[in-house]
C-alpha cells in the first residue's frame, strides 16, 4: 500500500496558496503606506505598490523553497 507524505495533504496546499496570497496583500499595501509616508505623491505611491508587491513575491517563493525542501526528506 502506497503511504502518503506530507506534501499530499490538500489542507495543506490550501492553507499555503492561502498564506501567500495575504502575504502579498499585506506587502503590497505596506508599501503603499510607506510610499505615502516617503513623499505623498502618486509616484511614491506607486513605486510603494510596485516595491511591495517584489516582495511580497519574493517572500513567497522563499516560504516554497522552504517547504519543498522540508517535504523531500
Amino acid at each position: 500500500m502506497k503511504q502518503k507524505g506530507n506534501g499530499d495533504n490538500p489542507w495543506r496546499a490550501a492553507a499555503l496558496v492561502g498564506v501567500m496570497g495575504l502575504d502579498i496583500a499585506i506587502c503590497t499595501v505596506l508599501g503603499y503606506y510607506l510610499g505615502d509616508w516617503l513623499g505623498g505623491s502618486r509616484g511614491w505611491g506607486a513605486f510603494g505598490i510596485v516595491m511591495g508587491l517584489a516582495v511580497g513575491i519574493l517572500s513567497c517563493i522563499f516560504l516554497l523553497k522552504r517547504i519543498l525542501e522540508d517535504s523531500d526528506g
